[in-house]
Formats: structure tokens, sequence, C-alpha cells
């Protein structure tokens, strides 16, 4: 009986261990993703010289509403 205990208290400390990984990968991927789409704003508001930095707030917004989408989505999903 104790084996049995022993083997689903390590599949759920093996599980926890899962969930951790794939919500520190969904916040690495946001951090790269806000990250590129602001440089890449930025840089394309500095190529074009323009006063008003319009890439600059479209990109990181757009990068946003992205990743905020692909965080429910990935997240709502029901296992089993």
């Amino acid at each position: 009986m104790k084996e049995k205990k022993k083997l689903q208290h390590d599949s759920s400390n093996n599980r926890k261990g899962r969930e951790w990984l794939r919500y520190a990968g969904l916040a690495s991927e946001m951090m790269i993703l806000l990250g590129g789409a602001t440089f890449l704003g930025y840089k394309l508001d500095q190529w074009l010289q323009w006063n008003f930095p319009l890439f600059l707030i479209i990109f990181p917004l757009f990068a946003l509403a992205v990743t905020l989408w692909r965080l429910i989505k990935t997240t709502g999903k029901k296992d089993g």
C-alpha cells in the first residue's frame, strides 16, 4: 500500500515540475516577443525619421495582444 502512495506522490511532484517549466517558457516567450517588437518598432521609427513613435507604440501592443491570446489558449486547455 505504501508503494502506491509513493508512486502517486512522485507523479504529482513530476507534474508540478512540468507545470513550472511550462509557465516559465510562456513567460520567456512573452518577454522575448515584447522586447523584439519594441526594438523593431524603435528601429523602424528611427529609419523612417518620424516625429511621432507610431511603430514603437503599435508593435508592442500587437505583440502583447498575441502573447495574451496564446497564454489564454495554452493555459485554458483541460487535461483529461
